[in-house]
């Protein structure tokens, strides 16, 4: 079951009594389905969002959920108990081979949000409050610290969960503060149901991040948009050999209108430089370019990408007309950024051997 983003507007026609908030957790979204073999024998299996059995690169958590059911929570890696970034999550997906050394290296954990089944008891039906009792019983039968109970952020009124999303260490979460994305509202009486269906969960996520970066390339999209120069590459400056240079951290493919990826389209066609198969290399000069404002939710290193950075879900918030590309952020701006996460979770700053891409 998925969340809608919530809007503003939508607070006007929401009672808040009606509603449980819980943080939202810089994880991936997992299923952990535990059963009992002919042999009598707890096998448990752990599936993404997208139902890609993911229980091989995660053998630690997968012996600890010896208690038949199945739980909704978030995937994640803790050290000293406290929530790591995503970037450091990587260091486990996508393995082949999980090492004792990688596991003791990168724990994992799952904090829990909801119980779909209790041995063979299928909860889906009951009211979302009901299922939150069974599943805070669930956990403490378990009673194994790399599962845990996702926490209920306090509120009366929306006055008080938006303050409590603004500055989630005074609201509850203390030290992982900078591990939050947002707060989920879920309703009291809402089943689980497939889908996203609209009303009985929202999401409500922190303002992103913004900057200002400058196009360098641009391919064709898919679908409807095939016929257009609708994925684009975008880069900041920093200092180079021979004076200051582009350097990429960041891809888009959405956040804009059909209107202005006319507009966009005609500037790539108008401004290539060069080709590479599929790609076009566009002008991006001090003085020519095309700058776009970029929101996004986080940052990470990156070996693939010469500024040692990549964005997570960028967007084009804004197209910048008006600006020159010489007024674009620089490098050392986002660096500072991602200092300001990495020191205020206490962590050592994870090398990202591949990047992966995550949903929701």
């Amino acid at each position: 079951m998925l969340a809608h983003a919530i809007e503003e507007s939508d607070f006007t026609t929401l009672d808040p009594r009606e509603f449980m908030a819980e943080w939202k957790w810089d994880g991936i979204r997992v299923q952990a389905v535990t059963g009992v073999d002919e042999n009598g024998t707890a096998v448990t299996r752990l599936y993404s969002r997208t139902g890609e059995d993911i229980s091989k690169s995660f053998p630690d958590l997968a012996e600890v959920l010896r208690r038949p059911g199945t739980i909704d929570g978030e995937l994640l890696i803790l050290r000293g108990g406290r929530v790591q970034t995503f970037n450091v999550l990587q260091q486990r997906l996508n393995r082949k081979a999980v090492t004792p050394k990688l596991q003791l290296e990168f724990p994992a954990h799952l904090r829990a949000y909801d119980l779909l089944v209790d041995g063979t008891e299928d909860l889906r039906d009951q009211p979302f409050m009901e299922r939150r009792t069974r599943l805070q019983a669930f956990v403490e039968q378990l009673d194994d610290p790399r599962v845990d109970l996702s926490p209920l952020v306090p509120f009366g009124t929306w006055a008080a969960l938006t303050a409590a999303r603004a500055d989630p260490a005074a609201a509850g979460a203390g030290a992982d503060a900078e591990a939050v994305e947002g707060v989920m509202l879920k309703r009291r009486d809402a089943p689980y149901v497939p889908g996203r269906p609209k009303g009985l969960w929202w999401k409500w996520k922190r303002d992103p991040l913004i900057v200002d970066a400058v196009l360098m390339y641009a391919q064709r999209g898919h679908g409807k948009r095939s016929s257009y120069y609708s994925d684009y590459t975008f880069g900041v400056w920093t200092r180079g050999e021979s004076g200051d240079e582009l350097v990429p951290v960041g891809k888009a493919y959405f956040g804009f209108t059909d209107e202005e990826l006319r507009k966009i389209d005609r500037f790539v066609r108008n401004h290539t430089t060069e080709r590479f198969g599929p790609v076009r290399e566009v002008t991006h000069e001090a003085d020519q370019g095309l700058v776009f404002e970029v929101a996004f939710e986080g940052l990470q290193r990156s070996t693939r990408h010469k500024s040692g950075l990549a964005m997570r879900f960028p967007r084009i918030s804004r197209l910048r007309w008006d600006k020159p590309p010489r007024e674009a952020d620089r490098l050392e701006t986002l660096e500072k950024m991602l200092t300001r996460i990495e020191t205020g979770r206490g962590e050592t700053p994870a090398v990202n051997e591949e990047e992966t891409v995550r949903a929701e």
